[in-house]
């Protein structure tokens, strides 16, 4: 098993291998050209965001900065919005659904490591996938933790460390982030 199908598939894996090591470098070197162009360039910036993501669907809107591990394993829904400075580390799937808000500075984690001290020294990793439903609205500055399911119609607090799944239609915020209350949609 290649160390791509294991990172791929949940398990520990190397990520010094040099399949990972040149597909990361491709995806930096995108998103570096893609943070460098100007607004009068956003055709072609859209372009380098379609080859760095080839699994989002239409109405994607960055703004750049930009940055991910690898593009590939990020899979959006229709008319999606990232403000400036978002990071994921797309390990392994990130699924992102349809009408999201994604606030400035938000990062969302696949990546994360073994707690025991000598498997974690011996630089071996994996990852957990991350799913973001639809019509969720995710404040600036919240980080979404490796394994985390997040429902349709969220709302996630600016700052708010989500670290355990959250239901369908509620206001979550804190660190680590909780329910503070449901969404009543007949407001």
């Amino acid at each position: 098993m290649t160390e791509k199908t294991k990172m791929l598939s949940g398990e520990l894996y190397n990520p010094n291998d040099r399949e990972l090591v040149a597909e990361r470098h491709k995806a930096r070197i995108g998103f570096q050209k893609i943070n460098s162009l100007t607004d009068e360039h956003k055709k072609e910036r859209n372009k380098l965001f379609r080859e760095l993501m080839p699994n989002a669907r239409k109405g994607l809107w960055i703004e750049p900065p930009f940055y991910c591990d690898y593009g590939y394993n990020i899979h959006t829904g229709k008319h999606v919005f990232f403000n400036f400075n978002c990071c994921i580390l797309d390990v392994m799937r990130v699924d992102i659904g349809n009408h999201v808000l994604i606030g400035p500075n938000v990062q969302i984690y696949t990546a994360t490591h073994p707690l025991d001290a000598k498997t974690r020294n011996s630089l071996l990793e994996f990852a957990k996938p991350v799913s973001i439903g639809n019509d969720v609205w995710i404040g600036g500055g919240a980080i979404i933790c490796p394994g985390v399911s997040i429902g349709n119609g969220v709302v996630i607090g600016a700052g708010a460390v989500v670290t355990k799944s959250v239901p369908d239609n509620v206001v979550i915020g804190g660190n680590p982030a909780k329910i503070i209350k449901q969404i009543d949609e007949t407001i």
